[in-house]
Parts: C-alpha cells; structure tokens; sequence
C-alpha cells in the first residue's frame, strides 16, 4: 500500500482528493498543512482531514519561518511581480514544498500530492520546488487527472462514496490567504471591465467609507527589515498583523491587475496586501536615503529579477540564492525610520531618517551655507557630454561605414 503526503486546505477539492487517494490508490494518506498566518482555512482542519479519512495530520505553524526566511528577503530586495504584485501566495509555496518534502522523507512517503489545477502557477512552485529538494519523490495532481470536471461532480462523489463534505453550492470567489496578502479571483472578476464588487474585498475598508482624518505611524528598519511600528519592537509575524489591521482599516492595500500567469495566459487578480504595500513604501523611501545611485540601479533590476524567480516557482536555485546575497549585503545601511500617513486607500511617506544617510544638508541647500562647488559643474558638464558631441561631429554615418548607401 503506497503512503502519499498531501498539501492539506480544508477545502473541497483536497478534501475530495485525500479520498479519492484511498479509493483510486489504495494509499495510505498523511495530510500536511502549513499555517502561514491564513485567518479563514484552519478552523476544525485537523477534524476534517481525520473525518475524510488521514491516517495522520499534520498542522505546522509556519509563520515565523515564513516571515524570516521568505518575506522580509523578498522585501528587501523590493520584489514585486509586474511592478506591482507582493508576491503573497508565490512567496509561500515553497515553505509549503519544503515542508511536505520533510514529512515526506520522515514517514517515507512514496509521492506528494497538491490540488492545484492544469492551468494555475501553483502547481509548477509546487512541482519545481519540490523536485529541487528531493528529485527522488513523484508528484501526483489529481485535479490533472481526474474526471470530476465541476464543484458539482466534486460534492456528488464525495456523497457517493460517504465522505463528509459541508460545501454544497459555488462559492463566488477562490480565496487564497496568508500573512503577507490576500488573492481573490474568479466568479464576476473573470471579465476585466467589471468593477470589483464589495463583497469581493475581504480584509480592507472601502477607501470611500475609511476615516477622513490621515493616521501616521513611524516604522524602523535594521539593515532592510523592518523591526518596530511607533518605536514598539514587534517580530516578523506581528508586525505584519499589526499594520494588516491598521492600513487596512484606511483601505489602503488593494491591487486589481491582469497579470501574466506563467502558463501563457492573462488573469485578472485582485490582491490585499496592507501591510506589503506599506512596508514596500516606507523601504524604498529609506533607500532614497541611505543607497548610493548605483547600487539603487541595480538591487532594482535583481529586485524585478527575483520576483520573476518567485513568481516562476524558481525559489531553490541558485540564482536566487545570489541575488537575496547580493541584496543583504547593499541592505545594510538601510537602518532608520519612516514616518507615513494612512488616508483613504493611500499611504504617503512624510518623513525620513537614518544614521546611514547619504544625505547632506550642506550640499543640497539653495540657503545660506550652500557648500557645494558650482564652478566645478562646468568641468563636469564638459567630460560628461563628450561622448554626445563625439558621436555629433562624426562625418561618415553608420551605414556609410557598413557599407550601406550615402
């Protein structure tokens, strides 16, 4: 009898899948769920997954991992997929490989299991996450193979087969959640001209029904992490909560976009993250401060790099691990406070500083103790644009001297 480890929800189709295992499979089935700071998926999991039949379940509360090792790297190196995505359920899927991968080797499971759909991107960080960790374990996605092709055909073999299932009619969203943001799609979403209902936003305020009076809030950072809210020392997972709760309140977090899905197609998504969108602001305002011109250039392409990488499930690899390194070592000035303001659906920096600022008064003022040299300025003006003028007073153009016709 084969033991399979599956990637647990609670939710219809894993809870379809770890029976169907037992029928189709004959296998013995070990559930494995990742709490990764998700408010609405755990309630009574461990008792649905016995009720469908696990021979053993696992409840791992990932969040400070999630946080350390996968968020705030991805934060430093201001990683948002299109410019825009925080990469929320990207960043944890492969904690989630990771750890099916350990209790897969634990119990010496014979595949791993997810429920992830032909046409998502999960199923490949899933997939490729968990090939890089152990080559020697198959995966099985049943959603891939079956011929349960609805919700309906779903709840009607789950009926006929007496497995213990609560859903009964279609849900109006698929809802994807952990700490660092919320993913809402499908349903009415689907066409991209129709405005996003009320119902469909699920941890903020309506920016038009927020207060009208702005909220500041001061946020430290230690080398490109953030650390304390209003000078109060918090840790990763509460920090996130704490500013979760407050910018949402404004309405501030929300992100509707198409984005282009790995698989080749457009999906329209809609995203809350109020506490990435804060922190991502309050980062890159410290940066302005603290990082030479150069180096910003640069950690902002690695940054569009790895959000490619997360997003394309290409965690465990060895580009990543150089990029994150690269960015540890040009985060460390970032040390010092931001000083923003919540407002209805927005969030402003009104203030900066930093013990490492590169910032010199001296040097920027119009004012009276105006230091800088502004008759270097011609000398400077000269060398800089010779290569312009050079280019200017060529006599052969470029096809003259390719040969091409004068």
């Amino acid at each position: 009898m084969p033991t399979f480890v599956l990637a647990y929800s609670g939710g219809l189709d894993t809870s379809v899948i770890l029976a169907w295992l037992q029928v189709h499979h004959g296998a013995t089935v070990v559930t494995v769920t990742a709490d990764l700071g998700q408010q609405r998926e755990l309630d009574g999991v461990e008792q649905k997954a016995l009720a469908c039949g696990a021979a053993q379940v696992h409840v791992d509360d990932l969040r400070e991992e999630f946080v350390t090792d996968y968020v705030w790297p991805s934060l430093k190196a201001g990683a948002l997929y299109q410019g825009t995505y925080p990469l929320a359920s990207a960043l944890g899927r492969p904690l989630i490989a990771k750890r099916l991968v350990e209790v897969a080797r634990e119990i010496g499971a014979d595949a791993i299991v997810h429920g992830c759909t032909g046409k998502g991107n999960d199923q490949v960080r899933l997939e490729v996450s968990a090939a890089a960790l152990a080559p020697e374990l198959r995966t099985i996605a049943p959603l891939r193979e079956w011929d349960l092709h609805s919700r309906e055909d779903e709840i009607a073999w789950a009926a006929e087969h007496g497995i213990p299932i609560a859903a009964t009619a279609e849900a109006p969203y698929s809802i994807d959640e952990n700490l660092w943001g919320l993913a809402v799609e499908a349903g009415v979403l689907e066409d991209p001209w129709t405005s996003p209902p009320a119902d469909a936003w699920q941890l903020t305020t309506d920016p038009a029904a927020a207060p009208a009076t702005p909220e500041a809030v001061t946020i430290s950072f230690e080398a490109g992490i953030p650390v304390a809210v209003d000078t109060v020392p918090l840790d990763g997972p509460a920090l996130i909560q704490h500013l979760n709760a407050t910018a949402g309140a404004h309405g501030v977090g929300r992100i509707d976009m198409v984005e282009d899905r790995l698989v080749g197609i457009k999906s329209r998504e809609l995203y809350e993250a109020p506490a990435a969108v804060t922190l991502h602001t309050a980062r890159e305002a410290l940066e302005q401060l603290t990082l030479d011109r150069e180096t910003r250039r640069l950690k902002a392409g690695l940054g569009q790099e790895l959000a490619r990488l997360v997003y394309d499930g290409l965690w465990f690899t060895p580009l990543r691990a150089s990029i994150n390194a690269f960015v540890d070592q040009a985060s460390e000035p970032v040390t010092g406070d931001v000083r923003l303001e919540f407002c209805r659906g927005t969030v402003r920096v009104v203030g900066r500083r930093s013990p490492c600022s590169l910032y010199q008064h001296d040097l920027a003022t119009y004012g009276p103790g105006d230091a800088f040299n502004h008759k270097s300025a011609a000398g400077f003006i000269d060398l800089f644009g010779r290569e312009a003028r050079t280019a200017a007073q060529r006599t052969t153009t470029p096809s003259n001297v390719l040969g091409g016709v004068a």
